[in-house]
């Protein structure tokens, strides 16, 4: 079975931003987002450290870390980027300015709730950070995840086991193997790679997925990881 790349998923995770979107990345897999943005929509880019208007990931061997997102690495900015202090930033996030906040995950539920801060005892995890002002305060949160984890558990649940960043937030769920909505406390499959049935993926999860009316192939171009 051909599963989409990190990359892969980040791609067409950016073709779903509308135009004129204010987007938070979360740290790891949700910064490559950056990278495919469509040229043809006036996206924004936020970070909580205080940037509005990011551009893609700096590149060349000597980058300027005076100027990073929150996940430390060296971007660029677009014309009109702004800095602001720390606490501005978190009240434009508790203040609802924030169309789409893209957040990874260790488990999402059937209703919608999220774990992406605190794993199984004995296993490292990044601190919570601004995750739950994120999942409290933007209009829709997009989850970007591979769909089991390594030890081939499934990462979409119907009650999440472990410690909520927020409940019932999740408005859509990007996966290397499907594209999901969380509608009304179920989880509608909206795409799905070629080579795998419904029935299949289906047997593999406790929750039971809704059909999409307009189901369709997952798919993404050829990218260098």
């Amino acid at each position: 079975m051909n599963k989409l790349s990190r990359r892969q998923i980040a791609w067409r995770l950016a073709q779903d931003i509308p135009e004129g979107a204010v987007v938070n990345l979360g740290s790891g897999m949700p910064l490559l987002v950056s990278d495919y943005l469509p040229p043809d929509r006036e996206i924004i880019i936020h970070s909580e450290n205080g940037l509005l208007g990011i551009g893609p990931k700096q590149t060349g061997p000597n980058p300027d870390m005076n100027q990073i997102n929150a996940g430390n690495v060296p971007v660029t900015l677009l014309p009109g980027a702004s800095f602001f202090h720390h606490a501005d930033s978190f009240h434009m996030i508790r203040g609802g300015h924030i169309d789409i906040s893209v957040l990874g995950a260790y488990q999402v539920s059937e209703q919608g709730d999220l774990a992406n801060w605190s794993l199984p005892q004995g296993e490292k995890a990044p601190a919570v950070g601004g995750a739950m002002d994120l999942a409290a305060g933007a209009r829709n949160i997009f989850v970007m995840m591979e769909l089991f984890a390594r030890d081939g558990t499934a990462k979409l649940v119907r009650q999440c086991t472990l410690p909520l960043t927020g409940s019932g937030c999740v408005t859509s769920i990007y996966t290397d193997i499907a594209i999901l909505d969380v509608i009304a406390g179920h989880i509608h499959i909206r795409e799905i790679i070629e080579g795998i049935t419904l029935s299949a993926l289906q047997a593999e999860l406790d929750i039971e997925l809704v059909v999409s009316p307009a189901l369709s192939l997952l798919r993404a171009p050829a990218l260098d990881e």
